[in-house]
């Protein structure tokens, strides 16, 4: 019936006679402003990447980190309005908290998607709130060791509700994205932000699914999917801030961290060298379709 609020928009607890929440929708246009951040799922562990754009030459590098730490083993980044994202990663820090004081053990990163994701949506339900303005991707490592073979706290029910699956264990990568209505997937690969189409783009290039991407080599593509991506707003500088949680015999043990400088240098070298490789590839092309004319 109609595609714009025309007063539907002024309460956050109001359909439109077509079912839309426009609040909703106006908070993933605020995401879609923001930079964009990719997560990938390897073999070995998760990477997350993020182009953080540099709005004055007065900012400190490194000083305004976008990527937070939940718990040792998860990491969280989001695009969007970032004083929101503080508040988004401060409530997932307090519901891995509360899980570990009840449980004795860390929390899993569906548990904490599905709490988080909860969260978000109770936003979208009250005229006295409004939306969260982000979409977070959160990615962790799962160990075995912490949460046991079968992935249960405590002994549990072998069968019924809540009971053992057959066939499955605990731990590995896990990747999430959250959106501003409250709606939560896993992924193998997420994209989100100004460039998310691209990204996403050069993320089904990869065949995750197949699980052969190592956590090393996750880093140099995560790096080349933020510069392809970064190519529509090229006039703008920008940040690169990346981080991994990788399996517990890996470069961060099973925790989540910052990538080392030297790795993410060299990483970000690659990016440029494969961004000037397809340019020149464009430039031939062009070249060879001119003469032929």
């Amino acid at each position: 019936m109609t595609s714009i609020g025309t007063g539907y928009d002024l309460q956050n607890s109001v359909f439109s006679p077509d079912g839309r929440n426009f609040q909703v929708e106006y908070a993933v246009k605020a995401v879609e402003n923001g930079g964009t951040c990719v997560g990938i799922r390897c073999k070995d562990g998760v990477v997350l990447a993020v182009e953080k754009i540099i709005t004055s030459k007065l900012l400190k590098p490194g000083a305004n980190k976008r990527i937070a730490t939940v718990d040792h083993n998860i990491g969280v980044v989001s695009s969007g309005l970032v004083p929101d994202g503080r508040h988004f990663v401060s409530r997932a820090r307090d519901e891995a908290s509360s899980w570990r004081s009840t449980y004795k053990a860390p929390i899993t990163l569906a548990a904490l998607a599905g709490r988080l994701g909860g969260y978000v949506q109770a936003y979208t339900l009250y005229s006295s709130v409004r939306p969260f303005g982000v979409t977070a991707i959160v990615g962790a490592w799962d160990s075995e060791a912490e949460l046991g073979v079968d992935g249960q706290v405590g002994s549990g029910p072998s069968i019924g509700a809540g009971g053992k699956v057959a066939g499955t264990k605990a731990g590995g990568p896990s990747l999430y994205m959250i959106e501003p209505s409250g709606l939560y997937w896993g992924y193998y690969g997420a994209a989100t932000g100004k460039g998310r189409q691209a990204a996403k783009a050069e993320l089904e290039k990869l065949d995750l699914a197949s699980a052969n991407l190592s956590i090393e080599a996750g880093v140099k593509e995560a790096a080349r999917i933020i510069y392809v991506a970064h190519e529509d707003s090229k006039d703008k500088e920008f940040e690169l801030e990346m981080s991994w949680i990788s399996s517990t015999d890996g470069p961060t043990k099973g925790r989540h961290q910052e990538v080392p400088k030297d790795i993410l240098e060299e990483a970000e070298k690659a990016a440029k060298k494969a961004m000037e490789g397809e340019d020149e590839e464009e430039t031939t092309a062009t070249e060879g379709e001119t003469m032929q004319e």
